[in-house]
């Protein structure tokens, strides 16, 4: 956009609006055109950007070529030029086992559109796919909308399975049959998370994140080698043919409404029973975490001493253990049973210190909550990065965890671990890790003193009996504060029937 007084580089979004009127909501894209002018950065800001961004990056998207990502990180990145080198060096399996598109990112409209092109380009030279397919609709509205536009049908040609419009495999929720456990494979996917187990429960799947176009033509070739831009395929006529580049509609016409919606709750649920069977395994209901008795946090026994990366899916395992999600006791089992402990190299391995026993970190934890001890995770930089699921701050909460001290942390973890009563804290002195020691009790001497702004005063006594004190941050303010002095933010809300004044939530 040109740079000027009421306009930047950064400019109102148009197609916002576009999306909004195909959707079926005019009013709001005419608000939003109301007040238009002041929906963009300011113009100083376009016009010195230095000023305001510690680093500026330019992109020229005409030479940015697709590439690959993974495995076990999205970090780690390969263009599809280079992979062929990669897959030679690192030893990738070279077969394209799975092809999986969707989920909440990379499912819209467009995707599927340009996707759909693909495969009609394909289905006319003959090629067909040479691994499973497997796709995710970002919504039953889009659902719906790309089955009367036809797309869905050049999907069904090419024997792609359509699933449910849900998370699937991008958390594991899938039933692959093609490859056994302990396999080592390769799987393309446009979900933005690839961690090790995440997508099968198989820690010798090597998943790699690409576009959707991309995932599409692996698929169709089979290889994890194949290059679009340069490689041909063989057709059934046994004949080399070259893909089309992809094209696709950003938007339709209008969309679908979604049938299946939201259904609104009844007005007054008073007399509602949830009835669950007492030998479920996958249902149970949740008791409301206690409140702070007001006290310091003495002696807490260091769980594990998380190195390096530690992401939600460390923290609470995807895959088949979210078959107890509604089941907290079940699937706290998975808790930091893939975190990585600094002091052994070992994930799930930790010491006990009431019995000295090398055991699994649930184990550990449990026994320390049964002791009436509460205890502490130390963790490296980035703690918790991944997917905002929640069940990665309950499960230390339930099994008594009562702070989590790291160099620093993801902003939605820390967030989750605050709606939970948990406290989430960062050293000052980041070299301050390198004190904890494998059979450490930390207190923190005045947590009765919590306030928006202020430090924490930390002791780590060590089994000799010598001890080392450092100061911690925190970045609760008031609202949050009173979260973890009444147990959690839903005990917060709770409070309009409970005990504690409803004055106390604050929006």
């Amino acid at each position: 956009a040109e740079v000027g007084a009421t306009t930047s580089i950064f400019p109102y979004d148009e197609k916002l609006e576009k999306y909004l009127i195909a959707t079926g909501r005019e009013n709001v894209a005419k608000l939003a055109n109301d007040v238009a002018e002041h929906l963009r950065a300011d113009g100083e800001i376009a016009e010195n950007p230095k000023n305001f961004y510690d680093k500026i990056i330019e992109i020229n998207l005409d030479t940015l070529e697709p590439h690959l990502n993974g495995p076990f990180t999205p970090d780690r990145a390969h263009t599809l030029s280079e992979f062929k080198n990669a897959v030679a060096t690192h030893d990738f399996p070279e077969d394209c086992s799975v092809g999986l598109i969707g989920s909440c990112t990379n499912s819209s409209y467009e995707d599927l559109d340009r996707v759909a092109s693909i495969i009609r380009d394909a289905a006319e030279k003959g090629i067909k796919a040479k691994a499973p397919f497997f796709i995710s609709p970002g919504s039953e509205r889009v659902r719906a909308t790309i089955e009367r536009d036809g797309q869905l049908d050049a999907l069904n040609s090419v024997g792609a399975t359509i699933l449910t419009n849900a998370c699937g495999p991008c958390i594991g929720q899938w039933h692959r049959k093609d490859t056994e456990k302990g396999t080592k494979n390769s799987i393309v996917h446009s979900f933005n998370r690839n961690f090790t187990s995440r997508a099968d429960g198989n820690p010798e799947t090597r998943a790699f994140v690409g576009s959707p176009e991309t995932v599409a033509v692996l698929a169709l070739s089979g290889k994890m080698t194949f290059n679009p831009a340069t490689d041909t395929l063989l057709n059934e006529n046994g004949e080399q043919v070259k893909l089309d580049e992809p094209h696709g509609n950003e938007l339709p016409s209008f969309f679908e409404t979604d049938a299946n919606g939201l259904v609104l709750p009844p007005e007054n649920g008073e007399n509602i029973e949830v009835k669950i069977a007492d030998d479920s395994k996958r249902l149970q209901k949740l008791t409301p975490f206690s409140a702070w008795n007001g006290e310091n946090y003495a002696d807490m026994p260091v769980l594990i001493k998380a190195k390096g990366k530690c992401t939600t899916d460390h923290i609470s395992m995807a895959g088949p253990w979210l078959r107890f999600r509604g089941h907290l006791e079940n699937i706290s089992g998975n808790m930091l049973i893939g975190a990585e402990n600094f002091f052994s190299g070992n994930a799930n391995a930790v010491k006990n210190q009431l019995t000295g026993e090398i055991c699994e970190v649930p184990v550990a934890a449990q026994s320390y909550r049964d002791a009436g001890l509460g205890w502490i995770v130390i963790g490296d930089d980035n703690y918790g990065e991944g997917s905002s699921r929640e069940h990665a701050a309950m499960e230390p909460r339930f099994l008594g965890g009562r702070a989590i001290l790291v160099k620093s942390f993801a902003r939605i973890h820390e967030t989750n671990l605050k709606k939970q009563g948990l406290l989430p804290l960062t050293f000052n002195n980041p070299a301050d890790y390198d004190k904890i020691l494998e059979d450490d009790r930390i207190s923190i001497l005045n947590l009765q003193d919590i306030a928006p702004g202020k430090s924490l005063a930390v002791r780590t006594t060590h089994a000799d009996g010598s001890t080392d004190d450092f100061v911690v941050n925190h970045t609760f303010n008031e609202n949050q504060i009173e979260w973890f002095k009444v147990g959690s933010a839903l005990n917060v809300i709770r409070a309009v029937k409970g005990e504690f004044s409803i004055l106390n939530l604050q929006c």
